[in-house]
């Protein structure tokens, strides 16, 4: 499979080959659902955390005698049913959300993502990300050369580049992430990858 490459005027000026093992994998929402929920509950941490009756300050003492006073009996202030008493089954810190996925079936859910991405040209390659200097303005003024009209975008770096992530960080919807990096939750959230030729042969080798 063949696409454009563009400069960073937003003009057509080769064409580069795509590894149909990668970017023209049949795709399949269950998987990408499975693996998008495993990754979603993998940064979930449980922040949650109730005291039983044991954990409760006080009510050591018998709130009244057992008989005679006309009330229900009751041992201490800390048992559940008593306003300030300690919650039984409550939530815990110490649950874990962890959920296992294999890197098989990771490695297909992204290779999905990506083949969407490509069926409905929503994945631009670029010769690379090389600008004049890190200005945001410069950034913005390249997506608006680009064709398409998607509003938030994934760009993909051949390696670490401080000065994508600078020109980035300030562009709403715009997500600079390392190709060693991608994974599903960061596909499905984007509409479209802007990726530089160095960064798609990462991909084709990592995935590939």
């Amino acid at each position: 499979m063949k696409v454009k490459v563009y400069n960073l005027q937003g003009q057509p000026t080769s064409e580069a080959e795509l590894s149909d093992a990668v970017f023209s994998v049949k795709v399949k929402p269950t998987v990408v659902h499975e693996v998008f929920v495993a990754q979603t509950n993998n940064q979930r941490e449980p922040w949650a955390d109730t005291k039983n009756r044991g954990e409760v300050r006080g009510g050591g003492k018998k709130p009244w005698a057992q008989k005679g006073t006309g009330r229900a009996r009751h041992g201490s202030i800390r048992s559940p049913i008593w306003k300030g008493g300690g919650v039984a089954f409550g939530p815990l810190s110490i649950r874990n959300y962890k959920t296992k996925i294999n890197k098989q079936t990771r490695a297909l859910a992204t290779k999905m993502c990506l083949s969407d991405k490509v069926g409905n040209g929503a994945l631009w390659v670029v010769e690379n990300f090389d600008f004049e200097s890190p200005k945001t303005k410069l950034f913005v003024n390249f997506l608006k050369a680009m064709p398409g009209k998607q509003h938030s975008f994934l760009v993909v770096t051949d390696g670490k580049s401080e000065p994508v992530v600078k020109m980035t960080n300030n562009i709403p919807k715009v997500t600079a992430i390392r190709a060693e990096d991608v994974s599903v939750m960061d596909l499905v959230k984007t509409q479209a990858v802007i990726a530089s030729v160095g960064a798609v042969k990462k991909l084709e080798t990592r995935l590939g």
